[in-house]
């Protein structure tokens, strides 16, 4: 029955594989249940809060959240489209949400337009929109898209360990750790991560990342018990640089409980609109809209490619179903309080395993859930032991750079501004917005406008209308 449902014989796998495969990517993936709360439930919104309403970080609650949705879209994702694609809380999209939006209003405010992002982009899918603007994307640039993303999840890593920082003056935006000096017992724990990571995944280990992550917390509270550390951030007038970025490791009191589902639920639909102005709302559902609609281009096609499902056209089977369970998890995300989900290019690692089908990814949806009731070990995870994964992702979804022919500018010039502005102005959309726009452009002033899609020729003006946003809104007052 399984066999038949998910054409596990008919696309050249077995089930032992199939379920290999979902291992390997759940042990692949399972980071973002410790970096997720690292990342949105350590920031405070517009009234001082946290994530849940608290007056302090509960990273036990976000990790909980992350895990049970996490597992129920990735098993629904591999029921319904009956693909090897796991799905988790979007890095970058996550980070976008808690310094871009939540900043501005409310936890719930914050929440409530990720879901309205979520609602229109399923309508879009619903519609045929979603597929054919898919379609229309050159299959380069959306290696571009997956490459960018890989470098801006790498530069996230690097920013966030301190082994790279912002200055405070001078003609360099960043530098290598304090002040061109790399100092402190945090960053040789980050450094103990990345070469550990390094080393397992070229022996081939499985669980690499996640490896990396435990020794690298165990090193971490071993070092602060010895030597009291403390916090990298002691007073608004006082900092440490040789401290924990974000969270000081400590031994966990408890390492399994019931999960915590409180965060489910708590979103304000239209609360935003009290909070800013309609349009500037508007203008930021757009660019979750943009982020949330492409980000998942390359991903699907890389997917693809991999595993050997997609055909010469470029078109994927079950198109239309992944990209509605993608889009489902928007709004999923949204009513979790944990930003949006979508589809992980580290999925590639359960497809490497022999991955074909949907059923690797049931077997990966249900050790998500499992994993809700180890939420208390994240909060002993300190930044500096997570942020490896995020460099190793970075280079996973960089080697996909091969597939881009350099030698038409027309294709080359875009993906190249794609790749570099997503990591160079921290932002997705923009590098996906100059890639779309150049394309249109460049293949203009060619004399091949027969090869633009007239859809991502009506993209491309999205687009301007987006990097226009301010004067825009300035002029509507």
């Amino acid at each position: 029955m399984l066999d038949k449902y998910f054409k596990i014989t008919e696309r050249g796998s077995t089930l032992g594989r199939e379920i290999r495969g979902g291992v390997v990517t759940f042990f692949t993936m399972a980071y973002i249940v410790a970096l997720n709360p690292l990342i949105i439930g350590l920031s405070k919104d517009a009234d001082g809060k946290y994530l849940g309403g608290g007056d302090a970080p509960n990273l036990a609650l976000v990790a909980a959240a992350t895990a049970l949705i996490a597992g129920v879209l990735t098993i629904l994702m591999g029921v319904v489209g009956n693909y090897p694609l796991a799905l988790a809380t979007g890095l970058g999209l996550n980070t976008f949400v808690a310094v871009g939006i939540a900043s501005k209003m409310s936890w719930a405010d914050a929440m409530g337009l990720v879901v309205l992002e979520g609602i229109i982009i399923t309508v879009l899918v619903l519609t045929g929109f979603r597929t054919a603007v898919f379609r229309a994307v050159p299959a380069q640039l959306k290696i571009a898209i997956s490459v960018g993303i890989g470098l801006f999840i790498a530069l996230i890593g690097l920013v966030d360990a301190g082994f790279v920082r912002r200055t405070g003056s001078g003609p360099v935006p960043v530098t290598l750790g304090d002040n061109g000096t790399l100092v402190g017992w945090p960053v040789i724990i980050f450094a103990l991560g990345l070469f550990l990571m390094i080393a397992l995944l070229v022996k081939k280990v499985k669980g690499a990342l996640l490896i990396g992550i435990a020794v690298a917390t165990v090193a971490a509270i071993a070092v602060e018990s010895a030597f009291k550390i403390g916090p990298n951030f002691i007073a608004p007038d006082k900092v440490n640089p040789k401290g924990w970025g974000l969270n000081v490791p400590s031994v966990p009191s408890d390492v399994i409980a019931k999960p915590d589902f409180g965060l489910l639920g708590q979103f304000s639909l239209f609360g935003s609109f009290e909070r800013i102005s309609v349009v500037a709302a508007i203008l930021i559902v757009f660019t979750l809209l943009l982020s949330d609609f492409f980000d998942t281009v390359g991903t699907v096609t890389a997917i693809g490619h991999e595993s050997g499902l997609i055909d010469s056209k470029g078109n994927i089977p079950n198109n239309d179903r992944i990209l509605l369970v993608d889009s489902l998890a928007a709004v999923a995300g949204g009513a979790g309080s944990i930003s949006s989900n979508t589809s992980y290019i580290e999925s590639a690692s359960g497809v490497g395993e022999g991955a074909r089908t949907g059923f690797a990814s049931v077997v990966t949806g249900i050790l998500f859930l499992l994993t809700t009731f180890l939420a208390p070990l994240v909060a002993v995870i300190p930044y500096e032991a997570a942020t490896p994964a995020l460099v190793i992702v970075g280079f996973l979804m960089m080697t996909q750079i091969k597939g881009i022919d350099w030698a038409d500018y027309g294709i080359a010039i875009p993906a190249f501004l794609t790749i570099i502005l997503m990591p160079f102005t921290y932002n997705i959309s923009v590098g996906i917005g100059a890639g779309f726009v150049s394309h249109v452009v460049i293949r203009l002033v060619q004399g091949r406008r027969k090869e633009v899609h007239p859809l991502l020729i009506l993209v491309s003006i999205l687009f301007m209308v987006y990097f226009l946003a301010s004067p825009i809104n300035t002029w509507l007052g």
